[in-house]
């Protein structure tokens, strides 16, 4: 086992939070971070969470069941907050006795937050220090800080800003980075600045564990970080729900979609409420047929600017392990110029 002394001192509160060998989690992505990539992280000694989505209560506790056939280490359960049975998806993740919670897609209802506490660690997303502070009073066992270099759903602000605005505020807290991860010498200087761990995606999506399709993830290791590219809102009538994804042919598409449906708008050929029903729709199916049909061309690539740093479609263990390794080597040699 590879001895990482100075990693092991700066992540002993994200490894006993998490129960794991390493304070790295496996972000949650929707048709991908199921059973066989969330059980390869945590055999690697990570920590996987599987992405329920829009899942069922059914079948969320079918995919726990399943998981679990695979590791006997911990993973852990992403809800969202906005589905429309989240209470009982709550209830599925307390009788299949999962550890951890990782509450998204909105600030967590109260009555939700204590219903996870009754049986499991809550993990929520914090976009900035208000809300940070707000979550951890509310009872909140650990943060994640994302920051806009992610794939997927995006807040406005960078990671390089939010770690220094949150991590030296609340020192006492167990918090995990994100966002545009994909070396260790970027974990070290994160945990530098106070963090517990740090949680990545891009890096796991294109794994050789992912059942994404071959055509994404061979899309992700052509990609270079310009090319993972926040959608654009062109008329303020018309709202823009930001995602970070592989520019391609529909991201391109859904730029002309917008202007076709503004144009409309102005001759009042639409009502407005239409107009901004079927730019919210544009997108429907399109992860699954990128992910699940290798629609790469209209398909949505979900990916972070980390994106630039996936060269092969490699095992869990090697990108994890390489990562280990890189953020030790940046730790001791920072030891080692330290001034006697």
């Amino acid at each position: 086992m590879r001895q990482t002394p100075h990693l092991d001192r700066l992540t002993a509160r994200g490894r006993d939070f998490l129960g794991t060998r390493h304070a790295i989690l496996g972000g949650a992505m929707t048709w991908v971070s199921e059973r066989n990539l969330v059980s390869a992280i945590s055999n690697a000694g990570g920590f996987g969470v599987i992405a329920c989505g829009a899942m069922a209560p059914d079948m969320l506790a079918a995919e726990i069941a399943a998981t679990r056939a695979l590791t006997d280490r911990p993973f852990g359960v992403n809800l969202i907050t906005l589905h429309p049975m989240l209470g009982d998806l709550i209830g599925v993740c307390a009788e299949a006795g999962v550890s951890h919670v990782v509450l998204a897609g909105g600030l967590p209802p109260a009555p939700a937050i204590a219903a996870v506490k009754a049986f499991a660690r809550l993990i929520c997303f914090a976009p900035n220090f208000a809300v940070a502070r707000k979550l951890l009073r509310s009872g909140v066992d650990a943060l994640v800080i994302e920051g806009s270099e992610a794939g997927g759903h995006i807040g406005p602000v960078s990671l390089a800003v939010l770690a220094q605005e949150i991590l030296p505020e609340l020192p006492e807290a167990t918090i995990f980075a994100a966002g545009g991860i994909g070396h260790g010498a970027g974990i070290a200087a994160l945990l530098e600045m106070g963090a517990s761990g740090v949680q990545l995606g891009t890096m796991f999506a294109a794994s050789a564990e992912s059942v994404a399709h071959p055509a994404f993830k061979q899309a992700f290791v052509r990609a270079a970080a310009r090319d993972a590219v926040a959608s654009v809102q062109l008329d303020q009538r018309l709202p823009v729900i930001p995602v970070r994804a592989l520019r391609n042919a529909g991201t391109e598409a859904f730029v002309m979609k917008q202007r076709e449906v503004a144009a409309r708008l102005d001759r009042g050929e639409i009502a407005p409420a239409l107009a901004s029903l079927e730019i919210e729709h544009y997108w429907a199916g399109a992860l699954r047929r990128a992910v699940v049909e290798g629609d790469v061309e209209t398909g949505s690539l979900m990916a972070g600017q980390s994106v630039g740093m996936v060269k092969a479609i490699e095992p869990v263990a090697v990108i994890i392990d390489r990562l280990v390794a890189q953020a030790e080597e940046a730790l001791a040699r920072a030891r080692v110029a330290e001034p006697a």
